[in-house]
């Protein structure tokens, strides 16, 4: 039963660790503006601009003068609980 369990943590920190990345783009993206009638750019940001508009709503402050760091308070969410889930794996 532990080795369904753990592959099973497994997946899922290996997602989170890909959506991580996903973050980590979608904020380099914001600098570089690519053009955002590219199916990636497109992708990219259909999957992290819901969160970035949760933290941004809940969490208003993390906005200092113009500058987003709602990835970063992302990142180090999905680092927590990779930590976490990394720690219940037997």
């Amino acid at each position: 039963m532990s080795i369904i369990i753990n592959s099973i943590l497994g997946l899922i920190i290996t997602l989170l660790n890909i959506y991580s990345w996903l973050v980590i783009i979608a904020a380099l993206l914001s600098f570089v503006n690519p053009d955002p009638r590219n199916q990636i750019v497109q992708f990219i940001r259909s999957l992290t601009e819901p969160l970035f508009e949760f933290v941004r709503r809940k969490m208003p402050f993390v906005v200092v003068n113009g500058i987003d760091l709602s990835p970063i308070v992302i990142i180090f969410g999905l680092n927590i609980i990779i930590a976490i889930l990394q720690s219940l794996m037997i």
